[in-house]
């Protein structure tokens, strides 16, 4: 495992102490839902998926703290990973990302009904249901280096409504039939079933660490509820889209880290363009180039692991 780029970047989120809402009301540490008692959705809004993502944990504690309740249908509030949330260390900032394996990477049949004890995977399978009750879900993010703001979300017609309303952030990141290695929650059950109703979008809120995150989670988290009407006009009005074309990403390909030696190329960020045959990475004697065409670097990965992505591969959507 290496850290290409070592660099810290500033702390100026923390994470605060969500102890008062351990006891929630679904017999599950940490999930709150609200039953508004006429019909409607069963919105869930999810954070810290990753320990070490915070935005997600101030949108959700405003939602409780504010006392937030939904108009129709109902609506849960849950924080995630959180053994991997009280990990976390600010000399190590980036440890804290889950226990012992990526929550994000664990949502299909074989792992969730598998073998598998670890802290992480435990509590997915005690979370499973809460997703599965959901007809759509927010799963709130945040990324390791400070590169814009995107929604990502499957490229399937049953979610554009959502994704023309919440308009921003601008950059919108696709995938297309494209499968991570594990799979994210958004991929679990019926979100990644185009025939089915139920909706999954994840919100990536700009870095871990910036407080700016905490502010583009709560506004996005407001234009969500908004858009199944689960929150007054008046309210939702407070926090507009920012103005603006989306920019539009299809992932192409998900490249791993065969070896213990991957190395990109240059520091790499993230929505970098590349010419076609460019050196993107070398991992072990094996170099790696961008297809014919060109590509966009998305979410180059800071931590480098054997075995996990590294880097998703985008092309430019007119």
């Amino acid at each position: 495992m290496t850290d290409q780029h070592a660099a810290l970047p500033p702390i100026e989120l923390l994470p605060k102490d969500i102890s008062a809402y351990r006891n929630g009301n679904r017999g599950v540490d940490y999930v709150h839902t609200f039953d508004s008692g006429k019909p409607g959705p069963h919105v869930v809004v999810n954070a810290l998926t990753h320990g070490n993502e915070f935005c997600g944990m101030v949108a959700v504690t405003h939602l409780l703290e504010q006392g937030i309740r939904p108009l129709r249908g109902k609506l849960t509030l849950a924080f995630a990973n959180v053994d991997a949330y009280h990990r976390f260390d600010p000399a190590k900032p980036f440890e804290s990302r889950f226990v012992d394996r990526d929550f994000n990477r664990v949502w299909d049949v074989d792992t969730l009904e598998g073998p598998d004890e670890t802290v992480d995977v435990k509590r997915a399978r005690a979370l499973r249901h809460i997703y599965a009750e959901a007809d759509a879900l927010l799963d709130i993010h945040s990324t390791s280096y400070a590169v814009p703001p995107m929604l990502i979300h499957e490229r399937m017609a049953k979610i554009e409504p959502l994704t023309r309303h919440l308009h921003s952030p601008l950059h919108h990141v696709m995938l297309q039939g494209v499968k991570h290695p594990g799979r994210p929650l958004i991929q679990y059950g019926a979100f990644g079933d185009p025939q089915a109703m139920p909706v999954g979008l994840v919100v990536e809120c700009g870095q871990h660490f910036a407080r700016t995150s905490g502010d583009i989670a709560i506004a996005v988290t407001m234009r969500f509820l908004d858009f199944y009407g689960m929150i007054p006009p008046a309210l939702a009005a407070q926090y507009p889209a920012e103005p603006g074309t989306p920019k539009r990403y299809e992932i192409m390909e998900i490249l791993l880290a065969k070896s213990d030696r991957f190395r990109f190329a240059a520091p790499y960020i993230g929505f970098e363009d590349l010419p076609g045959g460019a050196l993107i990475a070398t991992d072990g004697d094996e170099e790696i180039r961008v297809p014919e065409g060109g590509c966009t670097l998305i979410m180059p990965a800071r931590r480098i692991i054997k075995g996990r992505d590294v880097v998703s591969l985008a092309q430019r959507l007119v």
